[in-house]
């Protein structure tokens, strides 16, 4: 499931690419016919992100709100002037890719046929992108778009978020600090690569009650999120491994073989303490770590 960074450069490419514009909008699949006549030819005001939640803010209090599951993704394509990735979402069905297989044409937008069951197509000046596949596509006013992100935990993304709701929830509870990370109403956008890989590098033990960790664990633990999923952001990849355990590979070259720690590492050696990476399920997500790392 694509985790919060993509949806937060699913943001910036709204913003980037359409905002200010009048799009035409439309359910090439039909299952979004009402919502997409509803927004045809409105102005995209703005996109906003909150954990995996997308909020596309179009004139006259109307909010596309989506949420790409397991399988959505958004791709794009437009003129040779359109600038931005021409995919996100889904990393196992197309991964996001900062340019495309094929040059885009010059000269005025040329929109080829949708491929697939395209949920919702929207339309700009110089560019186009089709939804398909999510678990969630809502047309709402901004208040209930408001309500719904309400109901959602702080995002270590913004900028503004006040941690005190996550520390609070761990400090309260008794369910294991792995689920509790994956609770996205304690807080949004932490995805199982993140969780892993946080509480590796925090050397927490997934399987401790919230209520174990200190206040300074906790918070550390929130401060690692907010450092790896702005990484996360900035590369478009997860990678999460320090220099020195990737001895001469920078980061951008670290993806996929030596970007994580213990995330997909079953059985193979901790890469710090040789220990072989574990693994089982908690709450129906695969959970991963090092039973020396973090004990």
């Amino acid at each position: 499931m694509p985790e919060g960074h993509s949806v937060h450069r699913l943001a910036r490419q709204f913003a980037d690419c359409f905002a200010g514009q009048a799009l035409a909008v439309s359910s090439p699949q039909g299952r979004f016919a009402a919502g997409a006549a509803a927004l045809d030819g409105a102005v995209l005001e703005d996109a906003r992100a909150h954990g995996k939640q997308l909020f596309l803010d179009f004139a006259g209090d109307r909010v596309l709100r989506s949420h790409l599951g397991l399988y959505g993704a958004w791709s794009f394509g437009g003129t040779e002037r359109f600038r931005g990735a021409s995919s996100i979402g889904a990393p196992r069905r197309i991964g996001e890719r900062e340019d495309d297989d094929d040059t885009p044409a010059d000269g005025p937008l040329s929109v080829p046929p949708p491929v697939g069951a395209v949920r919702v197509r929207l339309v700009g000046e110089e560019g186009w992108a089709d939804l398909r596949g999510p678990s969630l596509c809502v047309l709402e006013t901004r208040a209930e778009a408001d309500a719904a992100r309400a109901r959602l935990g702080p995002d270590p993304l913004d900028p503004a978020a006040d941690p005190e709701p996550f520390l609070a929830a761990l400090a309260r509870s008794r369910r294991p600090v792995g689920a509790l990370l994956m609770d996205q109403a304690v807080v949004a956008g932490i995805g199982n690569i993140f969780r892993a890989e946080s509480l590796f590098r925090r050397g927490v033990d997934p399987a401790a009650p919230g209520r174990s960790l200190d206040r300074a664990t906790a918070e550390e633990l929130w401060a690692e999120n907010v450092a790896l999923m702005r990484t996360g952001v900035r590369l478009g990849r997860i990678v999460t491994t320090d220099p020195v355990d990737r001895p001469g590979i920078p980061e951008e070259r670290a993806w996929p073989d030596h970007a994580h720690y213990v995330y997909g590492r079953t059985g193979l050696p901790c890469r710090r303490c040789g220990t072989p990476v574990a693994a089982a399920p908690l709450e129906a997500r695969t959970l991963y770590w090092c039973p020396t790392c973090q004990r």
